[in-house]
């Protein structure tokens, strides 16, 4: 049994055409279903608009999926009650696209990253302050972050918080959505590798949810491409990327050959 496992997941919008017109409806996901092995980093591909952000939110139901089953570690999750999904939260997690938008100004980074403990009652409040300082150290932030705001760090630096915060609550799974398409070429390579060492370092199950190739090359053990909602091709990342099957995979690897990749640029 896989640990991860996401069958015929499909989520539509309703759009209006004009105020008196009836609404249609978009289907943002459209059938879609894979697997994740335990401690595995799969990586789900596609250009912009095409499915992917709304197939990582329905999993973590921050957007209510439509139709469809989502296990983890053999536990449905869709359709669980308020009440258990609330415990089953602790176990999953996500690190946002935007570390800019995803923190909220008014708090510092330290009640950022303690605020899951705090919605989950645990630790007393030293304890919990004892666990802020060890995130903010385990993602290369100084002792005096915790007392600072996210508009007193840099992009880079928000993205640490976002996921010390991730990771306060000991998730088992992970979803990484576009960690560093807001980041500068200068500080892409430093969050990359900061991912892949703590993926190593807890063994989490990481969902890696991306339009840049080069990044999935270099993290994924195996990947889905994504176009207009549906998964048209998955594999090995290394066969997807040498051998690809589907006309729209070979434009993507097409359009990414010759790019650098992320973790080659320099801090």
């Amino acid at each position: 049994m896989a640990f991860v496992e996401v069958a015929g997941l499909v989520k539509t919008f309703e759009r209006r055409q004009a105020l008196w017109g009836r609404p249609s409806l978009i289907r943002a996901v459209d059938g879609v279903s894979f697997t994740i092995d335990e401690g595995e980093t799969f990586g789900l591909v596609g250009e912009s608009g095409c499915g992917k952000t709304t197939t990582a939110r329905c999993l973590l139901r921050l957007v209510e999926p439509t139709a469809g089953s989502f296990r983890l570690r053999g536990e449905e999750v869709f359709g669980l009650p308020a009440a258990r999904l609330r415990r089953l939260r602790r176990d999953m997690q996500m690190v946002f696209q935007d570390p800019g938008s995803s923190l909220n100004p008014r708090m510092t980074a330290g009640a950022i990253v303690e605020e899951g403990l705090v919605i989950h009652a645990l630790g007393s409040p030293a304890e919990r302050r004892e666990r802020v300082r060890e995130l903010l150290d385990l993602v290369g932030l100084d002792t005096g972050a915790a007392s600072r705001y996210p508009r007193e760090f840099s992009g880079g630096q928000r993205q640490r918080i976002g996921i010390a915060r991730a990771l306060a609550l000991r998730p088992a799974f992970l979803v990484a959505d576009e960690p560093v398409s807001a980041l500068d070429l200068s500080v892409q390579a430093q969050v990359v590798n900061l991912l892949m060492d703590l993926q190593q370092r807890f063994g989490l199950t990481l969902l890696l949810v991306a339009h840049d190739l080069r990044l999935v090359r270099h993290l994924c053990t195996r990947v889905a491409v994504m176009h207009r909602g549906r998964i048209v091709e998955t594999g090995s990342a290394g066969t997807v990327f040498r051998t690809p099957a589907h006309p729209y995979t070979r434009a993507l690897v097409s359009a990414s050959a010759g790019l650098e990749p992320v973790t080659s640029i320099q801090p």
